[in-house]
């Protein structure tokens, strides 16, 4: 009654009456010890309650278990020893392999970390003071006594994983890995710098990085047609076996795969007959488009990221270039232009392209871009010097070869016309071996043009007076092919005739080749005079040409941009053009020996 009572004051007095109980013992990594929360309890009436108290005073073993469990194995502890962090780096490394693999038991588990540690650690150490004046001498005697070695952290599936099968870097990409099944960045992604975005090729990253190329090539063979599939079952074995025989330094994997199962299997498999959209994401590689640090894009598709970001891309091009681009050039006033151009990371093609009524010196991202293009610039700069005489030639025409060419499908004739002179001056152009790099060879160009050009152009004129007659004359006949039993040859027929005829076809198909559009055209003529009678036999030839037109195409995506301008590319073109006249006009005749084989072998080659 006389004055307050502290119930505090109870502890110290009556310390042989209080009773004392513990619980919640963790890890403290500020204070680097064990703890727990006490509770002092008088007659029960709490006098202190959840009072934080070292943990070593009173379970010793608990607290050395919990400082080794928390601050060695778990690493929450903020400590100098070189040892701690050596190891801290050797556990991220190994558990990063175990992300590549995409497998666990790789490292070893934090059981066996303990055991490391505790069989090495002295039992009164207890805490992280305790330890630093252990260590203090342990360490000065064997440095190395708590350091951990990869065999000390390798798991029961560590002997089955090759860490060089999972790559850092390839191809000079850095390669990032994630093990996050059912998100978008699962897997192994290729990080490439915008300003080598055009350098890089989708063929040897199809490959898959050597760790996961096995799951693919599985996977691969289970997305086959089932008249295909079965054939190549168990398909682990076979994908195990098939990789033995195939290189992945040639190509990509899906042409070498497509030809060793034909082998294999005696049934022929294009790579379109894999369904890549059913495979399961982490074995496609993702591609991620990084400037400055900043990923642009991302996606599976290279192809795709290349035209998302080609406006960027031509930017940075152009700024490396400086001032070797140009415009509203008319006359070649410069010495020579380089086949490469190379600054840092950036590496394009210069080239003098057609712009209209003058000519610009770009930079393109493949070597087949700038030569087509070079030849267009070398045409430009020819014709703005050279007179063609390509309307002169036209008005002397006959009455029935003007009256053919007012069919034209340019925009009009003077369009046409130009047309006409750009195919000549190809030729002169292709005569002399190529366009000129350089103002001696583009000086020889001229001189041939100012003697040849209007004779050449003149020749043009009258094949493509023919050409348009013979054009019309199918195209009449196609408007009157009414019978709904062979209207899916019709279409065929005139999606024929749009790829042979169309504006721009003068220069694009060369003069060279002009006189076999001719053939070409009386092909379709025959075959629309003779499909009536036998439609199921027609229907079956047609079959033959689409199944190698969309070989052909699917070769001209592999190839990727720029592939429509090689030779080699172009010739197969023309090869389907003669099967068409093998397969439907006989009669009329192939200008070379053909077949279905052939085309799928010229096919092979370029894809090999």
């Amino acid at each position: 009654m006389v004055a307050g009572i502290e119930s505090e004051w109870a502890e110290p007095l009556a310390a042989h009456l209080v009773k004392r109980t513990y619980s919640e013992p963790h890890w403290d990594s500020r204070r680097g010890a064990a703890m727990a929360l006490e509770r002092v309890s008088l007659y029960g009436l709490a006098l202190v309650a959840g009072r934080s108290v070292t943990l070593s005073r009173i379970d010793p073993v608990l607290a050395r278990e919990l400082f080794i469990s928390r601050a060695l194995v778990e690493g929450d502890w903020q400590t100098h020893h070189r040892f701690f962090h050596r190891n801290k780096e050797l556990v991220a490394e190994a558990e990063e392999l175990e992300r590549r693999a995409r497998r666990r038991g790789i490292v070893a588990d934090d059981a066996a970390l303990f055991a490391f540690y505790d069989a090495r650690i002295p039992a009164e150490v207890t805490s992280a003071r305790h330890f630093d004046s252990w260590w203090k001498k342990a360490g000065q005697a064997s440095p190395d006594l708590l350091t951990l070695t990869p065999a000390d952290l390798a798991g029961p599936a560590a002997d089955e994983v090759d860490q060089a099968s999972y790559p850092s870097t390839w191809a000079g990409l850095a390669l990032s890995y994630e093990f996050a099944p059912g998100e978008p960045d699962d897997g192994v992604a290729a990080d490439v710098p915008l300003a080598a975005l055009n350098q890089v090729s989708a063929d040897g990253f199809s490959w898959q990085v050597p760790g996961l190329r096995e799951e693919l090539v599985t996977e691969l063979i289970r997305t086959l047609p089932k008249q295909l599939r079965t054939r190549f079952v168990p398909a682990p074995d076979v994908a195990r076996d098939a990789l033995t025989r195939l290189d992945p330094g040639h190509g990509d994997l899906l042409t070498a795969l497509s030809g060793e199962l034909g082998r294999v299997g005696g049934v022929k498999v294009p790579p379109s007959a894999f369904d890549l959209s059913r495979l399961p994401a982490h074995l496609r590689l993702t591609f991620r488009v990084v400037d400055d640090g900043e990923v642009l894009a991302s996606g599976k598709d290279l192809g795709e990221l290349r035209e998302e970001l080609r406006p960027r891309l031509a930017e940075r091009l152009a700024a490396a270039a400086g001032d070797l681009t140009r415009t509203g050039i008319k006359s070649w006033d410069f010495e020579s232009l380089p086949r490469v151009f190379s600054r840092g990371q950036v590496k394009a093609y210069p080239a003098v392209a057609d712009a209209g009524d003058a000519a610009d010196i770009r930079l393109y991202e493949t070597r087949a871009e700038a030569e087509h293009a070079m030849l267009a610039g070398n045409r430009r700069l020819l014709l703005l010097q050279v007179p063609s005489g390509a309307r002169a030639v036209a008005s002397r025409l006959p009455t029935s070869a003007k009256l053919a060419m007012s069919r034209q499908p340019y925009a009009s004739a003077a369009a046409m016309f130009d047309d006409c002179a750009a195919c000549a001056a190809d030729e002169i152009i292709a005569l002399a071996g190529g366009p000129a790099w350089d103002s001696i060879a583009f000086a020889a160009l001229l001189e041939a043009a100012r003697a040849e050009l209007p004779a050449r152009t003149a020749d043009v004129v009258s094949a493509v007076a023919r050409i348009l007659g013979d054009a019309h004359s199918v195209e009449s006949a196609l408007d009157q092919a009414k019978s709904p039993l062979f209207a899916d040859a019709v279409t065929d027929m005139r999606a024929q005739l749009a790829g042979l005829v169309y504006p721009g076809f003068i220069a694009e198909t060369g003069a060279r080749r002009l006189p076999d559009l001719v053939r070409y055209l009386r092909a379709i003529a025959h075959r629309l005079d003779r499909a009536p009678a036998d439609v199921r036999r027609d229907s079956e030839r047609m079959a033959v040409v689409q199944r190698v037109s969309r070989e052909y195409q699917q070769v001209l995506a592999e190839l990727g941009r720029g592939s429509q301008y090689l030779a080699d590319v172009v010739a197969v073109r023309w090869m389907i053009e003669e099967l068409r006249v093998s397969l439907f006009a006989q009669p009329i005749g192939a200008a070379i020996p053909v077949s279905e084989q052939r085309v799928n072998a010229a096919l092979d080659r370029l894809s090999g």
